[in-house]
């Protein structure tokens, strides 16, 4: 009887667990794809930012 309820308490611990460590791994990725989609989008704020004082180079150059 104890060594049956022993085994249950032990399996239910084993199962919190694994589920903890998959939802943990789970985090972990959704944080590291955020982190790449939060670069791509600087590089493309970047880019729009060069692109912008050009075309005012342009602008400016052009009304004077």
């Amino acid at each position: 009887m104890a060594k049956d309820r022993l085994k249950n308490v032990s399996v239910k611990i084993g199962t919190a667990l694994g589920k903890a460590d998959r939802k943990a791994h789970q985090v972990a990725q959704a944080g590291t794809m955020a982190k790449e989609e939060l670069q791509e989008i600087a590089k493309q704020v970047d880019a729009l930012k060069r692109q912008l004082q050009k075309t005012t180079k342009r602008l400016k150059k052009a009304l004077s």
